[in-house]
């Protein structure tokens, strides 16, 4: 029998979906570290998390999703500088003595994995919900120099509403940015309410969701010649930086 040197794991709220968990698992057995677990720790509120904690021996390190990227942060005892400004994490680190460090992962993902679609006239990007996932993604905007609006149901000084999405605005802002849940599996049928008749081949539609593949949102926006990515790299490239953060 194995003996368990580090625990890792995923906390989330109805996360049988999750990615991480089969990604880390097939990591530790191609690296051959035994001893190395990944699980899911899927909590019904965040008041759960400190009996997580109390009950479970060995933890290293964990990830973060919905609906917990904001919730968690009083738990934690430190934040790194780029958490701090971005207001949410993704990842956390069980220090040596016993604290807990949140750092975020999330915009390094998306940042590295929409780099190279970008061309000249990507200029600025419409990014669709406003929960913890949508922090990360503004903060990679900014540092790629994209400005960006966000959307929500209720529009405000800041945020544009779904209903005043216009061809006008279609034609301002070239990248869509999806950062809601809406049209994961399995209500995959469902779809932002946006007008996709004004999608080009000028414009990116990006969709934070990788299950399935292909999303409404972006099967629409292809349809109008759109090029489309869904969030699966981004996935791969923030979770090899959470095991880099972890690995310290």
């Amino acid at each position: 029998m194995t003996t368990i040197k580090k625990r890792f794991g995923l906390l989330g709220r109805n996360i049988n979906y999750s990615f991480s968990r089969g990604y880390f698992t097939e990591k530790f057995e191609k690296e051959k570290l035994e001893g190395y677990t990944y699980e899911n720790f899927d909590i019904p509120s965040i008041a759960s998390f400190l009996d997580l904690l109390k009950n479970n021996d060995h933890l290293s390190g964990m990830n973060v999703t919905i609906p917990y990227k904001e919730e968690v942060l009083p738990f934690l005892d430190k934040l790194s500088k780029k958490a701090q400004k971005i207001g949410a994490v993704n990842t956390i680190k069980f220090t040596k003595k016993g604290k807990l460090k949140g750092y975020n992962t999330d915009y390094y993902g998306f940042q590295k994995s929409l780099e190279p679609l970008l061309e000249s006239h990507h200029k600025k990007a419409l990014i669709l919900g406003t929960g913890g996932a949508s922090k990360g993604v503004a903060f990679a905007l900014e540092e790629l120099g994209i400005n960006y609006t966000f959307v929500s149901r209720q529009a405000s000084e800041t945020t544009l509403g779904y209903n005043q999405i216009t061809d006008l605005i279609f034609d301002e802002y070239q990248i869509i940015i999806n950062s809601t849940p809406v049209g994961t599996s399995p209500n995959t049928e469902a779809y932002p309410e946006i007008p996709y008749e004004f999608f080009t081949k000028k414009h990116i539609a990006y969709d934070l969701i990788y299950n399935p593949a292909e999303t409404q949102f972006l099967k629409k926006a292809h349809n109008q010649g759109a090029k489309i990515k869904n969030g699966l790299d981004m996935l791969i490239f923030q979770a090899e930086k959470a095991w880099a953060i972890w690995n310290k």
